[in-house]
């Protein structure tokens, strides 16, 4: 049975925390990086996520899974796999051309969704796309990060009235 200490396990071999100067995409600075677009081209990691993220939703009723562009597409992929629940992507904006459409996927009124992503500093892309499901007519039952920085994300998402699931903190790896 995978755990967390397994995925903390795993993700201390591939090398996915990086120690120097970053700039982050929120802009800030900082000393450490968080590498999961590494990460998650490793079958093994993404593989244990997927199982991770299933075993807490298995109970849930839930009818689709979803991730916001670029990086938590491969992870919501794999979780739509294990769980056989149908996937919805989340563009940062809509495109200018064929369908135009902010989500990819079929979403219908009322669907339960879950969303993930893979870091998350201040949160701010995840609530996009959770204000992308919703102003669609889903229903946001809950959010997942894989790793969250403890820069503000979880309190962010309280203040929205969503709980934000990380499965490590960073204080957790280090």
């Amino acid at each position: 049975m995978v755990s967390k200490d397994y995925l903390i396990e795993i993700l201390k071999e591939d090398k996915v925390f990086k120690t120097g100067k970053f700039t982050l995409s929120s802009g800030k600075e900082s000393d450490y990086y968080i590498d999961m677009k590494k990460a998650i081209t490793n079958p093994k990691i993404l593989k244990t996520i997927a199982k991770l993220i299933n075993q807490a939703i298995e109970d849930d009723n839930i009818d689709k899974i979803a991730g916001p562009a670029l990086g938590a597409v491969p992870i919501a992929t794999a979780i739509s796999l294990e769980s056989n629940l149908p996937l919805l992507m989340i563009r940062k904006e809509k495109k200018g051309y064929g369908t135009s459409k902010l989500i990819e996927g079929q979403l219908n009124e009322k669907d339960n969704v879950i969303l993930v992503e893979d870091v998350t500093t201040t949160g701010n892309s995840l609530l996009k796309a959770i204000k992308a499901i919703q102003d669609n007519k889903g229903i946001v039952k809950r959010a997942f990060v894989i790793v969250d920085r403890e820069e503000g994300a979880i309190e962010s998402f309280e203040k929205e009235g969503i709980k934000l699931e990380p499965l490590i903190s960073v204080s957790e790896f280090f």
